[in-house]
């Protein structure tokens, strides 16, 4: 079988190489329930509370508002669910997060106002504080976008929220690991461990611990401290704490590498006719979404997984159906316009001889279809 060349990092990230066999090899002999009375129970229980530890200690955040979870979209549900008492008449909300955000809303009854965008790929905060003026409420903006990498000014947006009593909140999912984060703003955030090669099964919601009731979206159990009932995966937690202490030490030499591919993969794309979304925006180094120069995606997709490429067509909750990008329509670009748009995002074991062999396969798909 032909190796994949993987350029899809936004949508999952690779297991970190021996990480997962080894939390599993472990997990064989140290298979106890945490939730249990026993001392064995109860040493299994401490390794969930270390890795809490661990990530208190990366973001420098109380280790009691860490609450482990199932997934991104869990997180998210939970974010809101306990941030639905600060809510008056309505919430703020950027129009570039994840479907899980808007639905979780929506199926909690909670009113939200979607802020402005334009082809910046950027929230205002000028326009977020003339609604909050006259209309408090809290204030939910992602940190990076998943298509388009773009980089909300959440340092400023959260001066806002917080100089009208609000608290701010963020999805990280995208950028936790990847760049620096403030998080000293936020009053609440969440990350997925998959997105940084700890594996499925196992994400993360942090609130500010003083506003963090008992209970949660699931009930019926005393598990994470009460805020989320359920026996935990704890072989899932375990990896995802061991996969952030990784990535937080590799950022910096990675980021370099990264920024040198994107580099060269946008010069590629331009020189081919394409448009770089949100090209003078701060960005993720790792994340560049492009208009290409053709009236019909799926010869490119399939040109490009024929010569071994992995790329997207935009978030992976949405890359099968081939609806326009929300993210795109948002910032004033055309349905035809998004339809044409494509997704290459690198990470940690991406190569030099892999973007190499990236820009070839580019040119010789486009220029084959064109």
């Amino acid at each position: 079988m032909k190796r994949i060349k993987y350029f899809d990092y936004n949508a999952t990230h690779p297991p970190i190489p021996g990480l997962l066999s080894k939390i599993l090899e472990e997990y064989e002999e140290d298979f106890f329930n945490p939730s249990g009375p026993t001392r064995f129970s109860l040493a299994r229980q401490g390794k969930i509370e270390d890795a809490r530890k661990v990530l208190a200690k990366l973001t420098g955040k109380d280790p009691k508002g860490f609450v482990f979870v199932s997934s991104g979209t869990e997180a998210d549900y939970s974010l809101i669910y306990y941030a639905k008492q600060f809510v008056n008449t309505t919430a703020y909300l950027s129009p570039f997060e994840h479907a899980a955000m808007y639905s979780s809303f929506r199926s909690l009854g909670i009113p939200y106002k979607i802020l402005g965008a334009d082809k910046s790929g950027l929230v205002s905060p000028t326009e977020l504080e003339s609604y909050l003026k006259n209309d408090p409420g809290p204030v939910f903006v992602l940190h990076a976008g998943n298509e388009t990498g773009a980089i909300q000014p959440i340092e400023e947006l959260a001066e806002v929220s917080a100089k009208y009593g609000m608290p701010f909140y963020s999805d990280l999912i995208q950028s936790f690991s990847k760049i620096p984060i403030p998080f000293s703003v936020l009053n609440g955030f969440t990350f997925s461990g998959h997105k940084i090669g700890g594996g499925l099964g196992s994400s993360v919601l942090w609130f500010d611990p003083k506003h963090l009731p008992e209970g949660g979206v699931f009930q019926g159990g005393n598990q994470e401290n009460g805020h989320r009932a359920g026996t935990e995966n704890s072989p899932s937690i375990l990896a995802l704490a061991e996969a952030a202490k990784i990535q937080f030490a590799e950022m910096e030499n990675k980021n370099k590498r990264l920024e040198h591919y994107r580099n060269a993969i946008e010069s590629k794309l331009k020189s081919l006719g394409a448009e770089i979304v949100a090209e003078n925006s701060p960005r993720l180094l790792s994340t560049t979404f492009a208009l290409l120069p053709l009236d019909d995606l799926d010869f490119f997709m399939m040109g490009m997984e024929e010569k071994g490429f992995a790329v997207s067509t935009g978030s992976s909750c949405k890359s099968r159906a081939r609806e326009a990008a929300p993210s795109l329509l948002a910032m004033g670009y055309s349905q035809e316009e998004a339809l044409r748009a494509i997704r290459i995002s690198t990470g940690l074991y991406t190569t030099e001889e892999e973007v190499d062999s990236l820009l070839i396969a580019l040119e010789e798909t486009i220029l084959s279809i064109r």
